[in-house]
């Protein structure tokens, strides 16, 4: 985020910027940001096809998932981060996360599938069947890429995504909820990293 707030800076002093811009700057090099990191992850790249089986093989080396799952989602996740600007390392850290790759699981809470979507708060953002396999990762990456954008940078984004923007900054026992769940992520992330 830091490389964020440095740009804005440097933007805001070359050309002459109201007070008001910042904060539209700042969400705009966030945004371009991440697409940046979307394209720049240690997947390369290469082709769907090659970047899906080295993303495969990791999620199966990492988080022990059957063959058939990893192959069957790795290349949904990647098609859902590049139309979202997000990283596909980690949606699928996001995914190990909610669901430890059960695509039928469903919560105390009602939430369902991979990513865990609550259907009563996100049926109308994310028509179809949210047990659907590719339905469910691309609803959860966009909730993620939305969460973020609102929150100003990934972190908080995953904070978001757990307890929801209001309970994040309404509620210090849900913020710090939010917060070890996004430690979580970034855990399980650098783990899959690691088996790429």
């Amino acid at each position: 985020m830091d490389i964020v707030l440095q740009l804005s800076q440097r933007f805001k002093n070359t050309i002459s910027l109201s007070e008001r811009s910042v904060p539209v700057l700042k969400h705009a090099l966030l945004f371009v940001t991440l697409g940046l990191m979307a394209g720049c992850s240690s997947l390369g790249g290469n082709s769907l096809e090659k970047r899906s089986a080295k993303l495969s093989a990791g999620i199966q080396r990492a988080y022990t998932v059957a063959p058939n799952t990893a192959n069957r989602v790795a290349p949904m996740i990647i098609q859902s981060a590049e139309r979202y600007s997000m990283d596909p390392i980690l949606m699928a850290a996001v995914i190990r996360q909610e669901s430890s790759y059960r695509p039928t699981v469903t919560s105390p809470a009602g939430a369902v599938g991979y990513t865990q979507i609550i259907p009563r708060y996100w049926q109308q953002t994310c028509p179809g069947d949210l047990f659907d396999e590719a339905v469910n990762i691309n609803c959860g990456t966009y909730i993620l890429s939305r969460y973020s954008q609102q929150a100003g940078d990934i972190k908080t984004g995953l904070a978001y995504y757990n307890v929801g923007p209001s309970g994040y900054k309404n509620n210090r026992a849900m913020k710090k909820q939010g917060q070890r769940y996004a430690k979580q992520v970034k855990e399980h992330k650098k783990q899959l990293e690691n088996h790429l």
